[in-house]
């Protein structure tokens, strides 16, 4: 199950919503700019926030399944992670209404998930993990190609 919520967040929804803006509604933007808007918006937006809204009403599902983590004590970290990610999601959700919003949010999805991606690497990784680490260094890199896009003004 969490590899179909990984897959349909972060490929599946965003490379429909591009095609659906570009062909459907004969949108005018730039591959760049269709990139980040979806990308941000489910990648980093809608991923984030419902990964943080688990993290904070059952913290046991990271701590355990993906960290494989047994104690109780790390259920406030995981929840305090939540909150974290509820709030870049929130950012990635905003983007939607407001392209200048896109290029922030897609910083901001870089550095999270290029961090993270990175320091799962260095983890003895079940599937869960290896799961997110890969996703989370594949969105990393769209995030660096939007930024560096819409920095250069595309």
């Amino acid at each position: 199950m969490y590899l179909l919520v990984i897959l349909f967040l972060m490929l599946v929804f965003p490379v429909v919503c591009i095609l659906v803006d570009a062909f459907a509604f004969a949108s005018h933007a730039d591959l760049v700019t269709l990139v980040g808007r979806w990308f941000v918006f489910w990648a980093v937006g809608v991923r984030l926030f419902v990964a943080g809204l688990r993290q904070v009403f059952q913290p046991r599902f990271t701590a355990e399944t993906i960290f494989e983590i047994k104690d109780s004590k790390s259920l406030v970290f995981v929840q305090e992670l939540g909150f974290a990610n509820i709030a870049i999601g929130v950012l990635g959700i905003i983007s939607i209404v407001s392209e200048s919003w896109i290029l922030p949010a897609a910083i901001v999805g870089f550095l999270f998930f290029g961090m993270a991606g990175i320091r799962h690497i260095a983890n003895k990784r079940n599937r869960t993990e290896n799961i997110t680490l890969v996703s989370n260094l594949g969105i990393a890199v769209v995030m660096a190609v939007v930024a560096v896009g819409e920095a250069l003004g595309r």
